[in-house]
């Protein structure tokens, strides 16, 4: 998550507040004012309001820290850091990539709890010193704040922390970081649901605090289900290989055919464009360009052959048939409307167009067989949709995959 407003930078890190961040402010400062009206009631109301405020900066403050603590040490493994934005729900720090191995994730992701959980000993100290005075009060509540920032993100389920430490385990167990999200995603799933259905009870039953526990709950099984789905994507595009995905969909003709018979008998009957590739003596000698056609005069059509118009072979974008979706998918990128499969000869293997690439991601991304066929036609993807991304995050955690599985 990056976006909000930009409030500053802490060791080079950009720091955002999400708009929906000054919402959980208002409510922490008006049910503190509520608090500590009861406590000193002879007050005057700037003071109450004020100590409500400082609270929330407090909360504010303790959020940062945590989210700090997962960053450095990122940062201390060589991870950029791009952003720290603090919303409604606490905060995230987005990193540039993935840690590189299991132990390196687990560290990142106990960075922030141990944070949270130093502070609310250090707050707990301070409190015994300073007693039942009203800075003893507002001491005593960070410590508990910060209690529950540590505790509650130890919970074993993305997206809170602890789900980042289980995935860890696992991954450490399985060798597969995929394994890891995809079951610390159900362990989330199950508890966010868990949550929402706690808390709509609750709230039925007279407890305001159970709508809370249930917009908690929301959160928790929607983003669990977020990196579930963010999992098994880049798994496919790992996993699967462009020999899997290429199609055959072009036409060989000899390179002695003569400009005019080509129009006639291809270009002309053709419904939709077609891809040709022209060969002589076995040998592919590249793509039939009809785009130069119009560089020679008709009169010529008739004795100039195909070759006058054909793009080499080591001109056109391809790939290799071993490489992966995710190669595949960069390599296309918003320039190419397909790719060229060489063989290991030197030829012509197969195509990969676009609606080829989404084959294997159809189901998850909604897309029937005519959406396909429309990309295929069209060269571009659905509108909205960028794959490149998801596909450089990632080709980027292959570099922790064990060889066998690339």
């Amino acid at each position: 998550m990056q976006g909000g407003i930009r409030v500053g930078s802490l060791f080079g890190i950009p720091l955002y507040l999400d708009p929906s961040w000054f919402v959980i402010a208002l409510l922490v400062t008006w049910a503190n004012r509520l608090r500590w009206r009861q406590l000193y009631p002879d007050w005057p109301g700037s003071w109450v309001w004020g100590m409500g405020f400082l609270l929330a900066l407090g909360l504010f403050g303790s959020v940062l820290l945590h989210e700090l603590g997962h960053s450095l040490v990122a940062k201390a493994q060589g991870v950029k850091v791009r952003s720290i934005t603090l919303f409604l729900f606490g905060g995230v720090a987005t990193l540039e990539q993935e840690s590189r191995t299991p132990m390196q994730a687990l560290r990142v992701a106990i960075a922030g709890p141990l944070v949270s959980l130093g502070l609310a000993v250090g707050f707990m100290g301070l409190t015994q010193q300073l007693g039942s005075s009203p800075w003893g009060r507002i001491t005593q509540e960070l410590m508990a704040m910060n209690w529950i920032l540590g505790v509650f993100n130890l919970i074993p389920g993305l997206p809170l922390d602890g789900g980042q430490v289980l995935k860890a385990c696992i991954w450490q167990v399985t060798g597969s970081p995929f394994r890891g999200v995809q079951w610390a995603a159900a362990f989330g799933w199950a508890l966010g649901t868990l949550g929402m259905v706690l808390g709509i009870f609750a709230f039925l039953g007279g407890a305001a605090g159970g709508l809370w526990l249930a917009l908690i709950g929301w959160f928790m099984a929607s983003n669990a289900q977020t990196y579930r789905q963010y999992s098994v994507l880049q798994e496919i595009l790992l996993k699967t290989r462009v020999h899997q995905i290429m199609s055959r969909d072009f036409r060989v003709l000899g390179a002695e055919l003569c400009l005019r018979d080509f129009v006639d008998l291809y270009c002309l009957p053709a419904q939709t464009p077609e891809i040709y590739f022209a060969e002589a003596d076995g040998r592919y000698l590249g793509l039939v360009d009809s785009g130069r056609l119009s560089r020679i005069e008709r009169s010529q059509w008739a004795t100039t052959s195909l070759a006058a118009i054909v793009i080499p072979l080591d001109e056109l974008p391809s790939i290799r048939e071993q490489d992966s979706l995710a190669q595949a998918i960069i390599t296309l990128g918003d320039a190419h409307a397909w790719l060229l499969v060489r063989s290991p000869a030197g030829g012509v293997q197969g195509l990969v167009m676009r609606g080829d690439v989404l084959k294997p991601l159809a189901p998850f991304l909604g897309l029937s067989g005519t959406d396909l066929e429309r990309v295929n036609r069209e060269g571009r993807y659905p509108q909205g949709l960028n794959l490149v991304p998801l596909a450089q995050k990632a080709l980027e955690l292959s570099a922790t995959l064990p060889e066998t599985q690339h």
